[in-house]
């Protein structure tokens, strides 16, 4: 699906320091990969804000040692 989207001169020079940080090619590739990192770092967060709301039981040290 194609899109059109207007970015201001900041994102534009944004999209410069990117290109050259990772080497990407193409504008299109680097907000490809700016949304995939976008979404990874939102899911990471979900992920960290559970800490110490869930209860586990088990023996940690028991399975790492069972573990091959």
């Amino acid at each position: 699906m194609r899109t059109n989207v207007v970015l201001d001169d900041e994102l534009i020079e944004l999209i410069e320091r990117a290109r050259q940080l990772t080497g990407l090619k193409t504008k299109r590739e680097i907000i490809h990969e700016a949304l995939r990192t976008l979404i990874r770092l939102y899911e990471q967060a979900e992920i960290r804000n559970l800490r110490g709301k869930l209860k586990w039981e088990g023996d940690l040290h028991e399975q790492r040692l069972s573990s091959p």
